[in-house]
């Protein structure tokens, strides 16, 4: 009988889009096997684009939530479903309760907030040997982090053209003349942006040449791209907040290049194989690069970064004001146009 394996998804966008290459490789190791994802309602839009999984089932319970009976209940429901092994790939108490109430009789996962209970196939992680979340994800489909051989596929996402048109159509755009992607957000803070005067010098840069620019991002990201757009002379289509994750994911895929900073769509940017400049500042790419031979990684590497803060403690954030539009328009130009 081929196994049946239920995944307990991270919450976070960039973090789903890692756990592809898991997918991949327990399909390798475990021919004909069908893999369902439980996975919080907004990440839906990033499984849906992965060919190696079967169902999505929506997890109900939202950041922070403890709810234990319900995830106990939930639990249980889940466990109906016949299962042979659940992963839970979150470090946490409450997701590995879910996997106990499954009753699945084999549950993998890490050491975690005391869970040893909960879990029966319980591994020790070594943070030195897999620096990479993606690789940590991987090593799950193994017998024992012994038995990976320490390397992860990259991320690679399946785009269906109708639903591809029917986003350009609603936002009434067109590939006529080629796109040029911004992502000016990151949830984590201004330390990880890239000025807004910057980007614009760069949309000006593109449009010259006969580019268009598309912003993404969310709501929340809306009002910097509004300022992009308004330092270039209103050359940017702002896109912020009015599309769904999985119409933004389907726009993304129509540019030719991307510059973005470390974030959510960062990560989903090198799952579609487009042209990616990602931008560095007080952040580190030695745990989550963007997952692609297409993408550049842009930094100063001031004595001050990676910091890791989310405002800049010395007052000047020189790790992105110094790092010029013409340095990101030189990496962008010296990727490959084709993505082998």
């Amino acid at each position: 009988m081929p196994k049946k394996i239920l995944i307990i998804s991270p919450s976070w966008i960039g973090d789903c889009v890692m756990t592809q290459p898991l997918y991949r490789r327990l399909h390798a190791l475990h021919p004909g096997c069908t893999i369902d994802i439980f996975a919080p309602k907004w990440s839906m839009a990033v499984f849906e684009r992965m060919p190696e999984v079967n169902n999505i089932i929506e997890n109900p319970f939202g950041h922070g939530a403890l709810d234990l009976k319900k995830r106990w209940q939930t639990g249980r429901m889940l466990g109906k479903r016949g299962y042979d092994q659940v992963i839970v790939l979150p470090g946490s108490l409450k997701s590995a309760l879910i996997a106990a109430a499954t009753g699945i009789k084999q549950r993998t996962g890490y050491v975690g907030e005391s869970r040893y209970l909960l879990l029966n196939d319980i591994r020790k992680l070594d943070k030195t040997a897999l620096p990479l979340m993606v690789d940590r994800y991987t090593a799950l489909a193994h017998p024992t982090q012994a038995d990976f051989n320490g390397h992860s596929d990259n991320p690679r996402f399946q785009i269906d053209p109708h639903s591809q048109a029917a986003a350009l159509a609603r936002h009434g755009l067109n590939t006529g003349k080629p796109v040029l992607a911004f992502c000016p957000g990151a949830e984590y803070g201004p330390a990880k942006r890239w000025p807004a005067r910057h980007f614009a010098e760069l949309a000006r840069r593109y449009a010259a040449q006969g580019w268009q620019i598309w912003l993404f991002g969310s709501q929340k990201d809306f009002d910097i791209a509004e300022e992009i757009n308004t330092l270039s002379d209103g050359l940017c289509t702002n896109l912020c907040g009015k599309t769904s994750l999985s119409e933004a994911i389907d726009l993304l895929a129509c540019a030719d290049t991307v510059v973005c900073n470390d974030s959510g769509l960062m990560h989903l940017a090198a799952a579609l194989g487009r042209k990616l400049v990602a931008v560095y500042g007080s952040s580190s790419p030695d745990h989550t690069p963007p997952l692609s031979r297409r993408a550049k990684i842009v930094s100063l590497h001031l004595n001050c970064s990676p910091c890791f803060k989310r405002e800049c403690p010395l007052g000047h954030t020189d790790c992105l004001n110094k790092l010029m539009p013409e340095q990101v328009a030189a990496a962008a130009q010296s990727i490959p146009t084709h993505n082998h």
